[in-house]
Formats: structure tokens, C-alpha cells, sequence
């Protein structure tokens, strides 16, 4: 097969934030990523030769000055020092061990330095997914004109409603040339400033369209990166500071790593609980808003607003970023519930890129699973509990014991 991935940046923004803080605060730190594929997938005869040999391709993908300049202006928040790292990095291939068993289940593994395999979960995802699509044949009956139609649909919908919408779809996208159009065929249309109606009167867009996570697509379109963190941060952190304290040393991390910048925080990684318990008001203030990743929206919101008034801050002055597998209805119920209570925003992700008719997106994932401080230290493991049951991923004894201490 041709190669899928051939930029750098054709990841997602949080991975080159999360870059950044691991070089700051654990670069001696070693790691494993494992897949999850969440519907169980057998994969035809063979799929682990073709993805082996989209990894092998990797050493030849280098970052440009192109898209240095553009990290540079859109991304500020980088260093300089941080360019001269990204110039010099190249994949690893011998980090990724893929297998495939008699049923067609994959295996797969990746490990070594964590400022080193950080990078290759948004490679690994997006190949798959692709991969999957060309062996079904999903390609041949894909209609690239009917299905710009139906994405300039999503997205005047999107805007006339008020809705503040990123494109967040890079790891389950259809592909690499499907999600390019998603992103052009939303900015032409937010370009537009707004729509006609039949009498010939114009309305202005009451929403907005500032960016996409994928930063090879921003710098292509001229939008904002969007993304700050991931919940590997957290997973890797309960090991160092246990489970009732990770997420405020995260924080304070993040925070002093980033002087302010990248303030939204995704805080479900071991549930809200934990998380809303030990989140102090200085903390609170630091950061612009929090991100709802799994968990009832309505009711998350309701214990967000409660714990900021409770802190003494004014909720409508923080932001929401909601983007637990959302489609265009139902962003326009959440932000109708909402109701300018906080500053709403949704990140989209498989029903922009990968909602094409007849087609049935992929459901996986590329998790932290194991961790040490140094190489001399012991290896630890990483779990995720989330808000959502079906989310929760990682040794299961140890879930079952973080649950049980946290009381869930």
C-alpha cells in the first residue's frame, strides 16, 4: 500500500503539548502503549503485514521548516529549544511490535522512551483505520461529491446554532483525503459569515469553526491547533503520586511547564469524584476550563457549575469542551442546555471524519498500559477508569482496587 502518513504534524495537537511536558518533567521516563480495539474486530489474513509496513515507512517522515513556522506562530507556547528536538527526532520502528493471531485479533505493543512513543499512537490509529477501509472495499463505493455535500450540511447546521466546533477526528478518520475535506469544506463554510434565507435577508453565523486537532490540516488552513493534554499524563502520574492526588499534581505540572498557556484540563481519567474533591481554587482559577470526555454531559455540567460556585468563581467565565463521541444534534442539545451558563465547545471526531454512508467507523484506541520513572526503576501499570464503564481500560485488578478506594 502507498504511505498513509507523510507529515509529521499529521497528528494531533495535544501529542506535541504532551511531547513537550514529558521532556520537561520525566524524560528518563520509560513506557508501553497497547491497542484496544473496542468491538473486538477480527482483522482479515495479512492486516499485520500491511500496518508493519506503514510503520517501516516512518523513519523517512521528518518535520519541515514549513511546519516549524507554523508551530512557531499558531503554537507559542513551544519553546524554541523544543523546534531543535522536533528537527532531530525520527520514528523508531523496532518501538511498535505488531501480531496477529489464527482469528485475526492484533496485538500490539509499543515501548521505550516516553518522549520517543508518544508520537506513534496518532501514527498507528489513522493507519489502521485506513487500512481496514481499503481491504473492505469501502473505498471503491465512497462518493467524494456526495459526501462534501453532506459534510457542508453538518457544518452550516453547526454554525447557524451557535455551535464553537473543532474537528477532532485524525485517529478513526475514513482517511487522510476525507478528513482534508472536512476541514476545507468547514472553513469555506464559517468563511461565509453566515447564510441567506428565502426572503434574501442575511444572517451571520451565531457560531464558529476556530481550528482542528490535526496540526498538519491546521497549517494547510490556516486555523488554530487545537488540543492541550491527554489522559496519559494522569494515568502515568497515579504511579508517583497515587490516585487522589495525580490530577492536582498534573495540573501544577502542566501548568508550570506551560506558564498558563494550554489551560483546558481533561479531568476524567480516574472519574469525576476523585478529580472534583481535590480540585483546589487556585488550581481552578489557573486553568480556563475542563474537558467532559465521557460521563452524562447534562450532569457533568450541573457538578462543574456546583464546584466553581462553590470555589467562588464565576462559572460563566469558564470554558466547557465537551467530546465524548458527539454528533452535530446532539452538540445543538448540549449547547442548548448550556445556555450560555459556560462558554460551551465541542470537539468533533468519527462523525465528521468518518461518517460516510454504508461505512462503519472503527472503535479503537492506543493506551498507556505500563510505566517507570527511569530505566532503572520498576514498572508500574497504567490504567484508565473514566466516567464511562465501556471506557475503562487496563489491568483489571488494579481497577477494581483504584475503585474500590475511590468508593465507585
Amino acid at each position: 500500500m502507498k504511505q498513509i502518513i507523510q507529515h509529521l504534524t499529521d497528528n494531533d495537537a495535544y501529542t506535541f503539548s504532551c511531547l513537550y511536558y514529558i521532556l520537561q518533567k520525566y524524560p528518563r521516563a520509560e513506557v508501553e502503549y497497547s491497542f484496544f480495539d473496542r468491538n473486538h474486530t477480527r482483522y482479515p489474513k495479512g492486516f499485520a503485514e500491511l500496518l508493519q509496513e506503514q510503520v517501516n515507512y516512518m523513519p523517512n517522515v521528518v518535520i519541515t521548516e514549513e511546519e516549524i513556522t507554523f508551530m512557531r506562530h499558531r503554537m507559542y507556547y513551544l519553546p524554541e529549544w523544543y523546534f531543535t528536538f522536533l528537527r532531530g527526532y525520527r520514528f523508531t520502528p523496532s518501538e511498535v511490535t505488531i501480531t496477529q493471531d489464527a482469528e485475526g485479533y492484533l496485538d500490539i505493543k509499543v515501548c521505550g522512551k516516553w518522549y520517543s512513543t508518544i508520537i506513534w499512537e496518532m501514527v498507528l490509529l489513522p493507519c489502521i483505520s485506513e487500512i481496514m477501509h481499503e481491504l473492505q472495499g469501502d473505498m471503491k463505493t465512497y462518493n467524494a461529491e456526495r459526501e462534501e455535500e453532506r459534510t457542508r450540511a453538518k457544518a452550516v447546521r453547526a454554525l447557524q446554532n451557535g455551535l464553537v466546533i473543532s474537528d477532532f477526528g485524525t485517529r478513526r478518520r475514513f482517511n487522510f483525503a476525507h478528513q482534508d475535506m472536512v476541514v476545507r469544506v468547514f472553513k469555506e463554510v464559517y468563511d461565509q459569515g453566515g447564510w441567506t434565507d428565502d426572503a434574501g435577508t442575511f444572517h451571520p453565523w451565531t457560531g464558529s469553526f476556530p481550528g482542528t486537532s490535526n496540526v498538519y490540516l491546521a497549517m494547510k488552513y490556516d486555523l488554530t491547533p487545537i488540543g492541550t493534554m491527554s489522559h496519559q499524563l494522569i494515568s502515568f502520574e497515579e504511579n508517583v503520586s497515587g490516585v487522589f492526588e495525580c490530577n492536582f499534581n498534573v495540573m501544577k505540572k502542566f501548568s508550570d511547564v506551560f506558564d498558563g498557556d494550554n489551560g483546558i484540563y481533561l479531568y476524567d481519567c480516574f472519574g469525576d469524584t476523585v478529580f472534583f474533591n481535590n480540585l483546589s481554587k487556585r488550581m481552578a482559577m489557573m486553568y480556563k476550563g475542563l474537558r467532559v470526555d465521557s460521563g452524562l454531559e447534562e450532569e457533568q455540567l450541573e457538578m462543574i457549575i456546583a464546584k466553581y460556585k462553590q470555589l467562588g468563581i464565576d462559572p460563566s467565565t469558564k470554558q466547557i469542551v465537551y467530546s465524548n463521541g458527539l454528533n452535530i444534534d446532539r452538540a445543538i442539545e448540549l449547547h442548548r442546555y448550556t445556555a450560555g451558563r459556560m462558554l460551551d465547545s465541542y470537539g468533533i471526531g468519527t462523525h465528521l471524519t468518518c461518517d460516510i454512508e454504508n461505512v462503519e467507523p472503527m472503535n479503537i484506541v492506543i493506551k498507556l498500559t505500563r510505566m517507570r520513572i527511569t530505566e532503572s526503576r520498576e514498572w508500574h501499570d497504567c490504567v484508565k477508569l473514566s466516567c464511562d464503564k465501556g471506557k475503562t481500560l487496563g489491568n483489571p485488578e488494579k481497577c477494581r482496587y483504584l475503585q474500590s478506594q475511590i468508593g465507585e
